[in-house]
């Protein structure tokens, strides 16, 4: 028999994974469907709750039981993990007397090394969209940023006007982005002419200048939504105009499709790795990729910060996919240059 005070042992463990450890809204989200799994498991198979839980039936959920309901080695230590997260907390907050959780062992699972997408399909991906129309012109800008900028889908999303940053290297104007990803964390990311020039056309397109972008603190959507059958159309605005995740998916999937981009290839993180792989082709310092990917553990993001933009810059400029393929604007960066109005 589960005890009724334990949804709100749950939900006090996950607003301090949330105000306290700065977890991601997602994150606790499966560590909530984790231990609930745990807990209807407990009061099952043994008639108890999580608080009265002992070591070997502890072991027993995350071994055999977990084994026979099918779940991968890989994905049982992402359960793991939240059981002893848990138990810790619990013990520290004096709700156990002991923690039975501190001996589980994680499965051995094979690391899987990340997809990248090639050079080629990100050509494919970047040139398919129609320039010429907003919703094209938009397409390529997100594809360009994150092929160029390594940003993960949820960051790129997520930004807004006030993201964007200005800096001078090399007597020339650079941007960057302001990008918030995983656990809030922030990290600043120089841009590439490319995704620039595309991201300057996407701003002044008189289609986006038509479109009430305005959130509550004068700040303004980046990409948008073209529609939205879930939302009235009088509030069909501010927020509400954010282009979710799922759609960025959707759009870069249906791209891919239609150049026949390999299966593998065709999601957003697979550009992210695409960048990653073209660093360390470049021989780019560790310490500038870590900065340029926000890798770092929440503890040591402070060693980091003392990296001169310049640093980045110059990384992102030798390395930068879009660089070495064919883009829309591939032309107008090319004469820049040759008129020295780009280094």
């Amino acid at each position: 028999m589960v005890s009724s005070h334990i949804p709100v042992i749950i939900d006090d463990w996950l607003s301090y994974k949330l105000a306290s450890e700065g977890r991601a809204k997602s994150t606790a989200a499966k560590y909530r469907a984790n231990i609930a799994r745990l807990s209807e498991f407990l009061a099952h198979n043994h008639q108890t709750d999580l608080l009265s839980a002992s070591k070997s039936q502890l072991e027993a959920f995350t071994g055999l039981h977990l084994h026979e309901e099918g779940i991968s080695p890989r994905s049982r230590r992402a359960i793991v993990a939240a059981v002893k997260e848990f138990y810790r907390w619990a013990k520290e907050k004096s709700l156990v007397n002991s923690n039975p959780a501190s001996e589980l062992v994680y499965p051995k699972a094979g690391r899987r090394l990340p997809t990248a997408m090639t050079l080629g399909s990100a050509e494919k991906l970047i040139m398919q969209p129609d320039i010429s129309t907003f919703i094209g012109l938009r397409d390529a800008t997100m594809i360009a940023i994150m092929v160029g900028c390594g940003v993960r889908v949820s960051g790129l999303v997520s930004l807004n006007e006030g993201h964007l940053q200005w800096f001078t290297y090399k007597g020339l104007d650079r941007l960057a982005i302001q990008v918030t990803e995983k656990g809030g964390r922030q990290r600043l990311v120089p841009v590439p002419y490319e995704a620039t020039i595309l991201l300057m056309a996407y701003l002044g397109h008189d289609e986006l200048q038509a479109v009430d972008r305005l959130l509550e603190d004068g700040d303004k959507v980046l990409f948008i939504s073209s529609r939205n059958r879930s939302i009235p159309a009088h509030e069909y605005r501010g927020e509400h105009r954010r282009l979710r995740r799922g759609s960025c998916w959707r759009i870069i999937q249906a791209y891919a499709d239609q150049v026949g981009i390999p299966m593998d290839q065709a999601h957003p993180h697979a550009a992210r790795h695409l960048l990653g792989t073209e660093l360390a082709e470049d021989d780019i310092p560790l310490l500038q990729m870590q900065a340029l990917f926000g890798h770092a553990d929440p503890k040591t993001t402070e060693i980091y910060t003392h990296l001169a933009m310049g640093k980045l810059t110059s990384a992102i400029d030798k390395a930068n996919p879009l660089g070495k393929m064919r883009t829309p604007v591939s032309h107008l960066v090319d004469e820049m240059k040759a008129q020295g109005l780009l280094s």
